[in-house]
């Protein structure tokens, strides 16, 4: 781990936390460059891992400037952290917690906005007429009276020789052409006719490609090694030894797959991991009894749990997740004749990966040089604080002197097997109803590893040893529980784990809204009527909540077997509200139907919020229905997609998605449909079946017992 201080997100950063910092002045040749041919590239500064903010931010940028979308293109932004910072995280490049629109928002108008009036002030002043009179529109500069017309390509260089305005004009909603609109996505071409360049894609001249032996439990070293048997296999180039295991180089992939399993190793396990997830879970059990970290209190739950007329108490148990991303974690990289490093990867936090290879070989931060490219899928597994698969590319670098370039890759089995998982997490709640059926009080106990003790992050995010990220989507939560307590414990432990898609919220939203539906069902209420008077002082959460029952046709009779539940929840500044149907017969489950409500602020692509939407319930229903990392004797057990099942097709319910329309500032939508998926399914089981079930996944053998 390299010792470094980022001014990392505070928990819970939304787009209204912006209005306290200072506007970043007008950067549009750092956002936007005009060519000639008079095609419009718009830098991004975030790594576009599928959920097309390389749409979203063009769409923001080329609606001030008034650009035809046939000539807007796309670029990543070098790494830069002074120039490309996320504003939520300081002068940190990086994508992540569903900021990319959200800090960008105001930055693109601004820079779309100037680059504009620049064009019309070069205009003006080669036509000789005054600005107000230049008309921009779909890529066109037009003076009416004169008749004259120009491209902007025309004008691009006079244009960047001026001045940029300090404080531009930008445009009334009223007046926005593609924001709110549904335009076509920019990366679709090429991704279908496979010219997008990936970072499995690319091919340095002389490259060798590494693939790393690991140790099968997590904390184990290199004892010795026998390398003689892999370099007989034709291919294979080098073996040398880094940090974290065995590199075996070849030629190509399949002769390095070939060289490491010739491998011998011998592994020293004596600080190993050695437990097995049970192990690991029953500990966390008896860890629960015990007092916790107070991680909010309101009120006194304790009193309120006292005086309570009906007790609800509930245990959920979630498991590691792996990110499983169709692209496997991998990276090429090189030393330059000058000195300098090169990386070729699906870089999601620049600074951070610059820093760490810097470090290991023995340069300054602004001697790397990152090119990014896309990313098949990430969920967060690219944004490992340390970085972990570009460091082991660099190690691999330094062992071989740099004498080629090398391409660094994971296979599947690694990278299911290689740990940074979702973590392993314990719910323990009791929660009351008094006489009038209002809760009562409300007391939470939460065991998990944090993913931030021990990182460079821990002393930004880890607030009197409580990491935000374990407790968020609780102590947050706008339910207005007037008597609430909820408690952490940090558990140790040898698992490397990482945020997942949607961090916290993945498990903190299926125990909230369990309980929630389980309070309403003890006293006898309507669950979603339940949910509106927790929730009058928040009118933005309860609009979709409203929405999504209205349009899910909430009240409904249905016939026997089916059921349906509702849930929402708040993360990363969205509010989503999900109902969905299920069908439970001869102790299977089907999805039917996922009735969703969203909340994002402008909706600046709705297509792409919809598409995001649909995809987290993909993502997210694996998880309900079976995912799971085990370990026994401190070895992962699952290796591939055979065993760490995807969503099939034949699984994915039919997803209507809503959008509620705002006028406020833009929020995330990457991650914010994954919480609700799991416990509307679950609430849904329930209603069908009268059984409930909380911890995930769940657990369809107690259907057929039922």
């Amino acid at each position: 781990m390299v010792g470094t201080y980022l001014a990392w997100p505070k928990a819970g950063a939304t787009a209204s936390t912006l209005e306290g910092l200072d506007p970043a002045p007008p950067q549009p040749s750092a956002f936007i460059r005009i060519a000639p041919d008079n095609s419009v590239t718009i830098i991004v500064k975030h790594l576009d891992s599928g959920q097309a903010n390389t749409t979203g931010l063009a769409t923001i940028a080329a609606d001030e400037l008034d650009a035809d979308w046939s000539q807007v293109r796309t670029e990543f932004a070098p790494a830069d952290g002074t120039l490309y910072n996320n504003r939520f995280m300081g002068p940190v490049q990086g994508t992540g917690q569903s900021t990319a629109i959200a800090n960008s928002w105001m930055q693109l108008r601004r820079a779309g906005a100037a680059a504009r009036e620049m064009l019309i002030a070069a205009a003006s002043s080669s036509w000789m007429v005054p600005a107000s009179e230049i008309l921009v529109e779909r890529g066109m500069l037009r003076h009416a009276t004169s008749g004259r017309t120009a491209t902007f390509g025309e004008f691009a260089t006079a244009a960047s020789a001026l001045p940029v305005p300090r404080e531009p004009r930008l445009k009334d909603p009223s007046e926005w052409v593609y924001v709110g609109k549904r335009v076509s996505r920019l990366d679709s071409a090429s991704k279908i006719e496979g010219r997008a360049i990936y970072s499995l894609d690319v091919r340095r001249p002389d490259r060798l490609t590494a693939l790393v032996a690991r140790a099968p439990q997590f904390g184990a070293k290199v004892r010795s090694f026998d390398a003689s048997a892999a370099k007989q296999v034709p291919g294979v180039v080098d073996v040398v030894q880094i940090p974290t295991g065995i590199a075996v180089l070849g030629v190509d992939t399949w002769s390095a797959m070939r060289g490491r399993t010739a491998l011998r190793v011998e592994w020293d396990d004596s600080v190993a991991e050695k437990r097995s997830s049970a192990e690991i879970m029953a500990q966390y059990k008896e860890t629960a009894k015990r007092a916790g970290h107070v991680a909010v209190i309101r009120g006194n739950a304790a009193r309120g749990l006292a005086a309570a007329e009906r007790l609800v108490e509930a245990e959920f148990e979630f498991p590691y997740l792996a990110h499983a991303a169709m692209e496997p974690l991998n990276g090429t990289i090189a030393r330059n004749p000058d000195g300098t490093i090169e990386v070729w990867a699906a870089s999601q936090v620049p600074s951070i990966d610059q820093m760490v290879i810097a470090s290991i070989l023995g340069v300054t931060a602004d001697r790397v040089r990152i090119n990014t490219v896309w990313a098949g899928g990430s969920f967060g597994r690219r944004a490992t604080p340390n970085p972990d698969y570009l460091a082991e590319a660099a190690a691999i670098l330094k062992a071989t002197d740099g004498g080629a370039p090398i391409h660094l890759v994971r296979t599947r089995e690694d990278d299911i097997g290689g740990g940074h998982y979702r973590p392993m997490v314990y719910h323990r709640v009791r929660a009351g109803l008094d006489s009038s059926g209002s809760i009562a009080g409300w007391h939470q106990t939460i065991v998990t590893k944090s993913i931030l003790l021990g990182t460079p992050f821990e002393a930004m995010m880890v607030r009197n040893n409580v990491d935000a990220g374990s407790v968020e989507g609780v102590a947050d939560t706008p339910y207005a529980i007037a008597d609430f307590r909820a408690e952490v414990h940090n558990a140790k432990e040898g698992v490397p784990v990482l945020w997942w898609r949607s961090v916290g919220h993945s498990h903190s939203a299926q125990v909230m809204e369990v309980v929630v539906d389980e309070l309403a069902h003890a006293a006898g209420q309507d669950p979603v009527e339940f949910r509106f008077r927790l929730l009058r002082g928040v009118p933005r959460h309860a609009a979709v909540l409203r929405l999504a029952a209205d349009r899910a046709g909430w009240g409904e009779s249905l016939p026997p077997g089916r059921g349906r539940g509702a849930a929402v929840h708040r993360s990363f500044g969205t509010s989503v509200a999900m109902i969905a149907d299920v069908t439970v017969a001869d102790g299977s489950l089907r999805v039917d139907r996922i009735v969703a409500a969203v909340d994002c602020g402008i909706p600046v692509n709705p297509d792409v919020i919809a598409a995001q939407v649909e995809g987290a319930v993909g993502f997210a229903l694996s998880s309900v229905l079976r995912n799971r990392i085990t370990l026994e004797r401190g070895v992962v057990q699952e290796s591939n997609f055979d065993s760490y099942e995807p969503t099939r097709f034949s699984e994915m319910p039919r997803v209507e998605v809503y959008i509620v329309p705002s006028t406020e500032p833009p929020t995330g939508i990457g991650e914010p449909g994954v919480p609700t998926v799991a416990p509307a399914i679950t609430n849904a089981v329930f209603a069908a079946t009268g059984k409930r079930l909380r911890s995930l996944p769940l657990d369809l053998a107690a259907l057929a017992r039922r």
